[in-house]
């Protein structure tokens, strides 16, 4: 698959992407990535991509023109079907199963704003969906984009080097992911669980399964509340 992304920071995309697992997906060529540079976009002399905001207020806007003749750019030989994702804490909150549905698609534009924003006008015209990475402000888009790319790029066929490990990670199931071990057996006088040194694998299925619902519901009864209910439903 393939990220487009529409930025003022082109090189701070670039950097962040081209490193461990997912600078191998790209060598490989599971992942690609086309960071674009609005400003290579703009109809001002000057090179400025913004200017005030009508009506007042502080800070200034990013305009319209740049944003919407950088998106033609990346589009011109594309489908319709294509998502662009605007990146802001206005939008629904990005979580495991919107990855998920992002990593089956062949193209994705994530539109990263600055300063106050975008004119408006603009994001009408070219955003078919506005998502958050949580409720608080952030300089710019770029950090909750590269947030999303690292979420979506994982779960694309082929990225992992094993294709399980998604399949047992927090939220895969609703639930968060069990604690883990690894040698010497005993470390500060703290013990393997003797469950996970018995080799009977229907066993440890069944603790590592009790112990996700025990860490979900004293880290995040939110989720385990919607999980139990998901389950009564399904009875």
């Amino acid at each position: 698959m393939n990220f487009h992304v529409m930025t003022l920071f082109p090189d701070m995309i670039r950097e962040a992407m081209n490193t461990s697992i997912i600078k191998r997906a790209m060598e490989a060529g599971k992942i690609g990535l086309n960071a674009v540079d609005i400003r290579d976009y703009t109809a001002n002399k000057h090179n400025r991509v913004d200017d005030y905001t009508y009506g007042g207020g502080a800070g200034m806007l990013m305009q319209a023109q740049p944003v919407y003749d950088c998106y033609k750019a990346i589009t011109k030989d594309m489908t319709d079907d294509i998502p662009v994702i605007y990146v802001s804490p206005q939008g629904r909150v990005f979580d495991q199963k919107m990855a998920f549905e992002y990593s089956k698609k062949e193209d994705i534009i994530i539109l990263c704003g600055h300063y106050e924003g975008i004119d408006e006008r603009v994001l009408e015209e070219i955003v078919t969906d506005t998502v958050s990475i949580g409720d608080y402000v952030l300089t710019g888009g770029e950090l909750p984009a590269l947030v999303m790319m690292d979420a979506i790029a994982r779960l694309v066929p082929g990225v992992l080097s094993n294709d399980e490990s998604y399949m047992t990670e927090s939220f895969s199931d609703g639930l968060l992911e069990y604690p883990q071990y690894t040698r010497p057996e005993e470390w500060m006088g703290k013990n393997v669980p003797p469950v996970l040194l018995s080799g009977h694998h229907v066993n440890i299925e069944k603790w590592r399964h009790e112990q996700s619902l025990i860490r979900t519901k004293e880290r995040r009864p939110d989720l385990y509340e919607k999980y139990i209910n998901a389950e009564k439903e399904q009875k």
